[in-house]
């Protein structure tokens, strides 16, 4: 049995609450009835939508240490083994405050328009053989996962990276009080969630709001060649931060030249004006950069950026941010194979151009499908929450230097129909307005030796799209299969492609 995360008379004492039941601790914290573990803490938040309340039963039913709720639920047992607080969220925050003040973990918390979850899945891999790290899961970035997150922190954590997100002004400020973080990282200020904002440089100084928390002596990892930079900065220098920069211009962690390959990413950088290579395990300029912004946050965590990146040779993104797939094709492979970047989680202007680059940097393969020439494929669902400018920043798209290399692009969604209507008549695949139709277009049209792209923002709901390519054959993560090209006989690499869709 594991140690206990919280004895109940420390949880009690975190959040104001009362005990009820006989129950001696927990040895960690859910929010879904449906996945927690044995022992774990069930917290009954209530949403708009839903009432954890309606779910304690059956946590407890399924092996639930305690309950954190507000009221006992009708159903649950008068001896049920509860903590009864005021408001759960607000109990959920004291454990997460009481947790950060009992830790002597180095905290760092990453924000930014894109790359946040990137930046911090590469943070957790650099930090991993320097000591014991806690980091959020998935993108549990808001106003209940980052008290999730902290709350679960175990106290002999030697790192903490957290990620902090918004869609409004003012939100990231109370979640960096909470965390105190020594370093607070932004990767990029970008057009995401113009719809809640007048302007870029409005998002600017949401993001800024990272610093709010910096506990004294820390430090801001800033992007040197952002258009906002100098508003990032007065708020760090406001904050008493030590600054380090990361870009192509004047800054400490400064990148010279990144060589994309199918497979990898070779970076050029200088530090602290001496020459430095190191390899990313996947494809992707905008990973250089992500790259270089945690390379900086380890160091200012105390760690040695040129040991730490030698872990970035096996490094892979994570699921719906750039992950790959080899899709083969018939019995082990024989007819082929189907390449898949998985993008699918998440979209905004920049991060589409980032995916695109990505798509236009894979070989495809000739002769070897029904369709003679094999294509580089996008498949985009909508980018939303982009305001007013909404349809001209999709149809802009069209226009972007990465999309010269792909071959189709299919589109769902009413905003993405402003891209398929710009886009010329030989790259302009099929318009639907839902992404179950888009995935049924792409059983019917993706064939070996093509290579596929699917991102769009979450409501967008792309996973569909990328469950439908992976069922056509045995699909493997692409670094296990080698992320070689076709393993048929025959099979060859191509340039530029030019088949019908």
């Amino acid at each position: 049995m594991s140690a206990l995360l919280w004895t109940a008379a420390e949880a009690a004492a975190a959040t104001g609450g009362r005990l009820a039941g006989a129950w001696e601790g927990v040895r960690g914290i859910s929010i879904d009835s449906r996945s927690l573990a044995p022992g774990d803490l069930f917290v009954a938040l209530q949403g708009e939508a839903r009432d954890g309340h309606a779910f304690v039963a059956k946590a407890l039913e399924a092996g639930a240490g305690a309950a954190l709720v507000s009221h006992r639920p009708e159903g649950v047992a008068a001896d049920a083994p509860l903590l009864v607080v005021e408001d759960t969220l607000a109990g959920l925050e004291a454990l997460a405050r009481t947790a950060r003040a009992r830790s002597a973990a180095r905290v760092l918390a990453v924000t930014g328009s894109v790359g946040k979850t990137t930046t911090k899945e590469m943070l957790r891999a650099l930090l991993a053989p320097f000591g014991r790290v806690h980091a959020a899961e998935a993108s549990f970035n808001n106003h209940w996962g980052v008290p999730l997150t902290l709350a679960r922190m175990a106290p002999d954590a030697d790192f903490a990276v957290l990620e902090i997100g918004m869609n409004h002004a003012g939100e990231i400020a109370p979640l960096s009080r909470l965390a105190r973080p020594h370093v607070a990282l932004i990767t990029a200020v970008a057009e995401a969630h113009l719809g809640h904002f007048a302007s870029v440089a409005e998002i600017a100084d949401a993001k800024a709001e990272i610093f709010a928390g910096l506990e004294p002596g820390g430090t801001a990892v800033l992007p040197a060649d952002n258009a906002h930079y100098a508003r990032l900065e007065a708020a760090a220098l406001a904050a008493g931060a030590t600054l380090r920069r990361f870009g192509e211009g004047e800054a400490e962690f400064r990148l010279a030249a990144i060589d994309v390959l199918a497979d990898a990413t070779t970076v050029r950088s200088a530090l602290g004006g001496d020459p430095w290579v190191f390899k990313i395990g996947a494809p992707g300029a905008h990973l250089a950069s992500n790259a270089l912004a945690a390379l900086a946050a380890v160091e200012a965590a105390g760690v040695d950026p040129a040991r730490a990146a030698l872990v970035l040779a096996r490094w892979e993104p994570p699921a719906g941010r750039g992950a790959r797939w080899l899709v083969r094709l018939g019995p082990e492979g024989f007819d082929g194979s189907v390449r898949l970047l998985d993008e699918s989680y998440n979209a905004n202007p920049a991060s589409v151009r980032a995916a695109l680059a990505v798509l236009g940097a894979q070989p495809v393969e000739h002769g070897i499908g029904r369709v003679e020439r094999g294509r580089r494929i996008a498949f985009l669902g909508d980018m939303l929450e982009l305001g007013e400018t909404e349809l001209a920043l999709h149809a802009a798209l069209a226009e972007a230097p990465e999309m010269a290399a792909i071959d189709r692009v299919h589109c769902c969604g009413e905003r993405m129909r402003a891209l398929w209507e710009a886009l010329p008549a030989g790259q302009r695949g099929a318009w639907v307005a839902e992404s179950d139709a888009l995935a049924e277009r792409a059983r019917r049209t993706v064939d070996a030796g093509d290579v596929c792209m699917v991102k769009g923002s979450k409501g967008a709901r792309m996973g569909p799209v990328v469950e439908a390519i992976k069922a056509l054959g045995e699909a493997v993560p692409a670094q296990k299969a080698g992320d070689g090209a076709s393993e048929r006989p025959g099979g060859g690499a191509g340039g530029a492609a030019g088949g019908g869709a």
